[in-house]
């Protein structure tokens, strides 16, 4: 061991929360507080291997102080945290300062073994990391926080070489000395037993004075901190030694306890049983508690789980008679864990617990559906309903909505506003692509990893019986050899039936009335009109540019930010440019894409910050100095299970946060970047739309604009038709179904049988309309499939078009069914196609009069920019169509 260490009279002192340091121990600490890294930097750093520092522990003033004395010191204290173990509660920072800190009046001094320095990016701040090896005790005379860092007048509490000598001929210390030896030496044999390893250690009891090793044991235990400082003050040498045996044999008792367990369990085992080691091992802890109480048996605890489940008469009826069945099972039975993961179901499904709704106010609701989402004032007003009736009737049966609407109109998001508005959780089902009966009714137990359905695991997951669940994408169901998933909702969705729903897993009827459940699609065709029957079919169509503005003003801007670690301090994106995104980049039902433009600009922006910031973080520089090598022998002792005594505390930096400070210089550094059209450019690309496009397009004779309905919301379609030298043939071209194929042929004998009324081809009559010539018809865009009989009247004006060599008007499109007598009939999706036109810049819209009733859903907004023609028949929509009306025409009497 060392020479006893000369201590200076006055030392640096360096403050540890709720842990001591001993003598002969080792710690590796991080300082980053300004008051640590002075401490470090004068006492250790820049003395080399003659630096000390005193290391005295503290407490809080809350803490009762039960051992030891302490000094009361309301000052900023540098912190500590164990790397290993210590929680924020070791920390001493700028946020503690107003509290009162106790300081021990008994320290250790403390020597550097390795000591290296670095830089922290970006903030620039130097930190140490230092491994102190603990030397000797001493006694706080007077304690100054006025300085960088604290500290103290000093005097010295270990026994001098003489005293030291006359100690150690008194009889008690030889008996306590014998008595730790053998205690030590037993302990030591014990863990070099267990862990096959050599007999290093056991050179420590003959080469180090037994009161430094009383110091390294108990360092090495994990004691309380008051038994920390009891170790601390034992000054008296027969007192250190008394207390070391002490806390030695309670770690020799431990162990020895452990094996007794150990040896107890492997003695019951045989070959067949040693897959539930672990089971035995428990139970065997608890007869060695004396805590074998049959209440804590897993099967007693699940029978009291179901007996607090609240299930109706007859369902734990049918659990008793199952739960009877378990337990005369063993674990190791083939059906033995089925049916406990049955019974764990049974147990764990809400049957009776349900959510607390909030007090129904109908204007609170209101606002918070206004606030999630933008327009769709009818589906709120049905919301809002609903919610009025439940006022007035609480038992009433939640209704079946079904929301149809392209894509990214808000529908899933609708039904979560649904469940918040109404106090109640929310569950989400996704149906897409689901081919299999039992993903709804769920598996039969007979079969080899079976399971519950979806809806039965989806109210095991939320623990409530009257969830809102939404049922999302019911229209992309399919159907194969597994069965009709569509059918089972049948059953699921019928009030009257879902009373008693009948999963095939749970084999026991299922109340679902209190489900409030919500279905999303895009398109209602592909439901099963059985299924639509049951539900409330709301229809959400596309938004129009103003409300996208506000969508994206309100909502998809901040959203965007937030995900890319952006605010409006950083970027700026200006109502003006959102409009050009909207007109110019997107032409969409939903606010998807204009949400994936923004995304855009904000990685742009993100992309100027993160270079700014690694621009100065090159400035970092980070340096490491060792002081000495670690060769103590200290630390090759390993006394307990896993590793030596080291221990890591590092140091919190006075309560600032790295982020607040990153955040604060670029607040000061940058500025704000506002997108403008050239940026716009640079990021997005040139524009993908025009407002000429239909012009341009519209340009030559034989050209036509209708419109369509898709899955994603109303779209504009050119009809094009062609003449050349041929045989009289009609050419169809574009993906074309058998419907829109007979609107071709249909349009074309129309305008054959009118020809001559309307001054269309050779002057000799309608029979040579066709004469040598065939008529090609093309509908782009060809890898598009289409079909429908809403393109009749854009097929007849655009070869109405072709044969008279007059341009039919850019700014007009339609829509409309048409019959050989010249009937325009009415057809679906007028909401949809009239925003789709209103969308592409056009201004007239012309619309069977029979539609005239489906106006009343289109935003008045829209209604009041464009002009809506209605059309009877045939004539009245070439008299729209085309500038002028169509004069060539004859009045006929049809």
């Amino acid at each position: 061991m060392a020479e006893p260490v000369e201590l200076p009279s006055r030392i640096g002192i360096l403050p540890f929360r709720n842990k001591v340091l001993l003598p002969g121990a080792i710690i590796r600490i991080r300082c980053t507080s300004p008051s640590s890294v002075k401490l470090v930097e004068q006492e250790l750093w820049q003395r080399e291997e003659k630096g000390l520092i005193g290391i005295l522990p503290v407490r809080d003033a809350a803490e009762t102080l039960s051992v030891g004395s302490m000094l009361t010191q309301g000052t900023d204290l540098g912190s500590s945290k164990n790397q290993t173990g210590l929680s924020d509660s070791h920390k001493l920072d700028g946020k503690s300062q107003q509290e009162p800190i106790h300081w021990h009046t008994r320290g250790v001094a403390a020597r550097a073994l390795h000591l290296s320095r670095g830089v922290e990016k970006p903030s620039g701040r130097v930190t140490y990391t230092v491994v102190l090896e603990g030397l000797c005790r001493f006694s706080v005379l007077e304690l100054s926080t006025k300085g960088t860092y604290s500290t103290a007048r000093i005097s010295p509490l270990d026994m001098t070489k003489a005293e030291m000598e006359r100690v150690e001929q008194d009889p008690d210390f030889i008996a306590l000395s014998r008595q730790f030896k053998v205690t030590a030496m037993e302990l030591i044999s014990v863990l070099e037993q267990k862990q096959k390893t050599g007999g290093r250690t056991k050179v420590l009891l003959e080469t180090v004075p037994l009161h430094k090793l009383a110091d390294i044991f108990v360092a090495s235990f994990e004691i309380s901190f008051e038994e920390q400082l009891s170790m601390l003050d034992a000054v008296d040498v027969k007192v250190r030694l008394l207390k070391a045996t002490e806390l030695v044999d309670r770690h020799l008792q431990s162990i020895r306890v452990a094996e007794k367990i150990t040896k107890k369990v492997e003695g019951q085992l045989s070959k067949s049983q040693k897959e539930y080691l672990l089971r035995q091992q428990m139970r065997a802890i608890k007869e060695e508690l004396g805590d074998n109480d049959d209440e804590d048996d897993d099967v007693a605890g699940l029978e009291r789980k179901m007996q607090s489940a609240g299930m109706p008469p007859n369902v734990w009826k049918h659990a008793q008679r199952e739960l009877r069945r378990l337990k005369k099972m063993q674990p190791q039975q083939p059906g033995y864990n089925s049916s406990r993961v049955y019974l764990e179901l049974l147990a764990d499904l809400p049957w009776q617990t349900s959510s607390e709704e909030v007090e129904m106010d109908l204007k609170a609701a209101k606002e918070r559906l206004d606030s999630d989402h933008y327009g769709l004032e009818k589906v709120k007003q049905r919301i809002i309903e609903y919610l009025a009736v439940r006022k007035l009737k609480p038992d009433a049966r939640g209704p079946v909505l079904c929301f149809v609407g392209p894509p990214g109109v808000g529908k899933t998001s609708l039904a979560s506003s649904i469940a918040a508005a109404l106090g109640r959780k929310f569950v989400r089902i996704s149906l897409g692509g689901v081919k299999d009966e039992a993903d709804i009714r769920g598996h039969r137990r007979t079969y080899i990893g079976s399971m519950p359905g979806r809806l039965i695991d989806g109210l095991k997951k939320v623990a409530v019986c009257n969830p809102v669940m939404l049922l999302d994408e019911i229209d992309k169901t399919g159907s194969d050899v597994r069965g009709d998933p569509a059918s089972a909702l049948l059953e699921v969705l019928d009030p009257e039936q879902n009373k008693t729903f009948n999963d095939h897993y749970l084999n026991v009827p299922y109340d679902l009335s209190k489900v409030i459940f919500v279905a999303t699609a895009n398109r209602a065709q592909p439901i099963p009109p059985p299924l639509l029957d049951r539900m409330e079919v709301i229809e959400l169509p596309g938004y129009t540019p103003e409300e996208k503005l506000r969508i994206a003003m309100r909502h998809l801007i901040p959203r965007v930010l937030d995900q890319h670690g952006l605010n409006s301090e950083y970027l700026k994106v200006p109502e003006a440019i959102v409009k050009v995104i909207i007109e110019r980049y997107t032409r969409e039902a939903g606010v998807r894409n204009l949400e994936r433009n923004l995304a855009a600009l904000a990685r742009a922006a993100a992309v100027r910050v993160a270079e700014q910031e690694q621009d100065r973080d090159r400035d970092g520089v980070a340096l490491n100095k060792d002081v000495q090598q670690i060769s103590s022998p200290l630390l090759e002792s390993r006394l307990a299970e896993g590793g030596g005594v080291e221990m890591e505390v590092i140091p919190m930096a006075m309560g600032v946060n790295n982020h607040e400070i990153s955040s604060a210089f670029r607040r000061v550094i940058m500025s704000p970047l506002i997108v403008d059209d050239e940026m716009l450019e640079k990021v997005l690309g040139p524009p993908k739309y025009d407002d000429k496009e239909t012009a341009e397009r519209v340009s030559t004779p034989g050209v036509c604009v209708g419109l369509v309905w898709t899955s994603f919301g109303g779209e504009v379609q050119f009809v094009e038709a062609t003449s050349m030298v041929g045989k009289g043939d009609l050419h169809l071209t574009g993906q074309l179904g058998d419907v829109i194929k007979e609107s071709a042929q249909i349009a074309l004998t129309w305008v054959r049988a009118r020809a001559a009324e309307l001054n269309l081809g050779c002057a000799q009559g309608e029979g040579n309309l066709l004469e040598g010539r065939d008529i090609h018809i093309h509908f782009p865009a060809g890898a598009v499939p289409k079909d429908g009989p809403s393109a009749g009247v854009t097929l007849v004006t655009s070869l109405v078009s072709l044969f008279s060599r007059r341009r039919v008007r850019s700014d007009t499109a339609m829509t409309g069914e048409i019959t050989l007598r010249g009937l325009v009939l009415p057809v679906g999706g007028i909401k949809d196609k009239v925003l789709a036109a209103h969308r592409n810049g056009l201004k007239r819209v012309i619309l069977p009069e029979r539609n005239l009733k489906d106006l009343v859903e289109v935003p008045p907004a829209v209604l009041a920019s464009m002009e809506i023609l209605l059309a009877k028949r045939m004539e009245d929509v070439l008299e729209h169509a085309f500038e002028g009306g169509c004069p060539w025409r004859q009045h006929s009497k049809l």
